[in-house]
Formats: structure tokens, C-alpha cells, sequence
């Protein structure tokens, strides 16, 4: 320990006391030899209260267990090295409190003894400003973070805004369709009104008047077709008028059922029975087999006016000499009754308009008809449960079908 006592000349002196960082060195029993003033500083001993001392003075007591090991270790590879290895470390100053250092390790040999030289630099300033970057990234992370959540929430809001202005924009034109629409069937609705019924006004007009003048006793057959033909004439009108209310009472959601329990064949029988006087020359409608048993709880009404529509409609556009078939097919629960005939047809291209108000196909705009009963049969028929669905085919007829159930299921 003499070679490192303080003398003047000391070249350990001259050279330990020329720099900033402190230096502490330790022989094998790490027992302090010598230090310079900045380590003193650093720890706040002097030079003499450290020599001699134990290196454990220096250290904060968590890690005294382990280091006289850790410094054995080092003393048997002899190889300078910072201590460490990445783990912060502490030193441990006279009044107890403990601060971060650096400290690098050199081992060396004088005159056949080994010692460890230490050079500790306190590196609180740095740590201090290390906590302070971090603290600040950590502010800095919290305030892009609330950026983040703030921009999001605008863009949320701002999505929203623009989804609602989308959903405004698209009311609008919705509106503006639906009116364009309403529009649109006002005036066919009034040409439709205007054509179907100033001809039969026409036809009752005339006959009325022929009727007239057919006075004489031999003249009765002549007036009494001209007075069929004004009753017919009438009942058409009549039942245009009836198809008009009807959309009114579907509209305004007014339309009222009566559920009554009656056979389908009573139906059925009145249906065909008007339905006759209806047919062309050589046209026929084959009547439906066994329903004689057949009860029913259904509105009567809707049904009658379901059946006259479809089979009306089959009689005005099938030509002369062909054949209408009525089936009935009873099911578990419901009725299916389909109405084959072997008329026009429906193209193709117009099939998914069928059931669409005032729509009539092209095929059949020189018939009659105002193109609102198949319209009115679906909505009743959907109101009580029941469907109607078609097959059609061009030039070679249509079936359409009728499905409701045979018992009232709102009881």
C-alpha cells in the first residue's frame, strides 16, 4: 500500500488529480489503497476517512451481498471491462443516500500484488435528464394519444355528418322519385279513368237510346239485348269504381275482413256461374273436382273477389275456343286453387310488373282493363295470409295460383 502513499512527486497524485472522474483503487482484500479528491467528493469522505477502508463503504447495502464475489471473479480474468454489463449502478455516499455512477474496471500488478482500479463517475445530472426525456415522451405519448382519441372523434363525427347528409340526400331523392312517381300515375291513372269509362258510357249511350225506339211488341228481343247490355256495361263500371275504393281502404290501411266459416264449393259455383256469361265462342271453364266437402274459414269476399279477377282475367285473354281449368288442391293447412288457361301469355321481360298498380303488359293494351285487380287479390291476399304466384309463358297461357289458409288463425 506505501507505493500509493501521498508524497510529493506522487505520480498517481499528479495524474489521478488531473481529471474529473473519481478513482478509487483496491488491493485483493478490496480494501481501499488510494482514491483521488473527486471520488472523495463524489462520495463526501476525504482521502483519509477512505483509505484503508473496506470497498463495501462505497456501496449501497442491496448489493454488498454479491460484490466482494463479483470482484473476486473479476480479480481471476484480469481483463479491464465496464462493470455492469447494461444494469444501472449506485454508489452509496457518507450521509446514506444513493446516486448512479458509471464505473470502469482496470486490474494491474505492482511489485507482485494485484489491484483493481475503479473509475466512478457520477452520472446523476444524465439520469436526472434521462427521466426527464422520458417523462417528457411519456407527455408526449399521453398527448398524442388524446390527439389521436380527439382526431378520431372527429373523424367520427365528421363520418356521421356525412352519413347523415348522405341519408338527407338520399330522402330527398327518394321524395323527389316517389313524386315523380305519384305524378306519373295520376295522369295514367286519369287517361286509364277517362278510356275506361267513356267507353262503356259510350256503349250504354247507344244502347239506351236504340232501346228507345224499339217499341212495338215484335221489337222486345231487340230492346232486351240492348237492356243486358246496358246492365252489363254498368256492372263493369261498377266494378272499376269497386277496384278504386278498394286501393283507397289498402292506402289508408281502413280495409276491414270478415272471417266466415262456408263451403269453398258455394264460391266457387257463383264464380263459374258469372263467369259463363262472360265466355267467348267455343270458350269453356272446366269446374274443379271433389270440393264438395271442402269448409272453409276465410273472408268470403276476398276470396269471391279474388277467383272472379283471376278467372275474368283468363276468359278476356284466351281467344275463342279454348279451355280454362279451375284446380283445387287441398294442403295440410291451407288451400291452393290454380286457374290454367291458355290465353296470351305474359312476356318475359314484363313478368316481375305483373302485380305492380295500373301495370298492364304490352301484349294486352287493346283489351280492357284497368290494371289494378291483380294489384288489389296480392295485397289482400298478403293482409290474410295468404299468396299468389303465376307461371306464364307467351303465347301459350298462364297459370296462376292462390294459396290462404282454411282456418282463421287470429281467433
Amino acid at each position: 500500500m506505501k507505493v500509493f502513499e501521498e508524497k510529493e512527486g506522487n505520480i498517481f497524485r499528479i495524474l489521478s488529480e488531473a481529471i474529473s472522474e473519481g478513482i478509487v483503487i483496491v488491493n485483493e482484500s478490496q480494501q481501499i489503497v488510494t482514491s483521488n479528491d473527486a471520488a472523495s467528493r463524489m462520495f463526501g469522505y476525504t482521502p483519509e476517512e477512505l483509505l484503508g477502508e473496506n470497498l463495501s463503504i462505497l456501496i449501497p447495502r442491496e448489493y454488498r451481498s454479491t460484490h466482494p464475489k463479483q470482484v473476486n471473479e473479476f480479480l481471476k480474468k484480469s481483463n479491464p471491462r465496464q462493470m455492469g454489463h447494461g444494469r444501472d449502478l449506485y454508489g452509496r455516499h457518507k450521509d446514506g443516500s444513493v446516486f448512479p455512477v458509471e464505473a470502469g474496471l482496470n486490474p494491474f500488478e505492482v511489485y507482485g500484488s494485484k489491484y483493481v482500479m475503479a473509475l466512478v463517475t457520477d452520472i446523476s445530472v444524465r439520469k436526472n435528464q434521462e427521466k426527464e426525456i422520458i417523462q417528457l415522451n411519456l407527455s408526449l405519448e399521453q398527448k398524442i394519444d388524446e390527439r389521436t382519441k380527439e382526431l378520431k372523434q372527429t373523424i367520427k363525427e365528421l363520418k356521421e355528418e356525412v352519413a347523415k347528409r348522405k341519408e338527407a340526400e338520399y330522402k330527398i331523392k327518394e321524395s323527389l322519385r316517389k313524386e315523380r312517381e305519384l305524378n306519373e300515375l295520376k295522369t295514367k291513372f286519369l287517361s286509364l279513368v277517362s278510356h275506361e269509362f267513356k267507353t262503356p258510357l259510350s256503349g250504354i249511350l247507344t244502347s239506351a237510346t236504340l232501346a228507345g225506339k224499339y217499341t212495338e211488341t215484335e221489337q222486345q228481343d231487340k230492346r232486351e239485348k240492348h237492356l243486358k247490355t246496358i246492365q252489363s256495361k254498368v256492372k263493369y263500371l261498377n266494378n272499376i269504381l269497386n277496384d278504386f275504393l278498394s286501393i283507397e281502404r289498402l292506402e289508408s290501411g281502413k280495409a276491414s275482413y270478415k272471417f266466415e266459416v262456408f263451403p269453398l264449393s258455394k264460391v266457387v259455383n257463383e264464380v263459374i256461374y258469372n263467369a259463363n256469361m262472360l265466355l267467348k265462342d267455343g270458350q269453356k271453364i272446366n269446374y274443379p273436382s271433389n270440393i264438395d266437402e271442402i269448409i272453409v274459414d276465410f273472408d268470403e269476399k276476398i276470396l269471391e273477389l279474388s277467383l272472379t279477377n283471376l278467372i275474368n282475367n283468363a276468359i278476356k285473354y284466351s281467344p275463342e275456343y279454348t279451355t280454362i281449368d279451375v284446380v283445387v288442391i287441398p294442403e295440410k293447412e291451407n288451400i291452393c286453387i290454380q286457374i290454367i288457361d291458355e290465353g296470351m301469355g305474359i312476356p318475359q321481360k314484363e313478368q316481375k310488373y305483373i302485380f305492380n298498380r295500373y301495370f298492364r303488359a304490352e301484349n294486352a293494351l287493346l283489351d280492357q282493363g284497368t290494371g289494378i285487380g291483380l294489384n288489389i287479390v296480392k295485397s289482400h291476399l298478403e293482409n290474410l295470409g295468404g299468396t299468389i304466384t303465376f307461371e306464364s309463358e307467351q303465347s301459350k297461357g298462364s297459370i296462376f295460383t292462390i294459396s290462404f289458409p282454411t282456418k282463421n288463425h287470429t281467433n
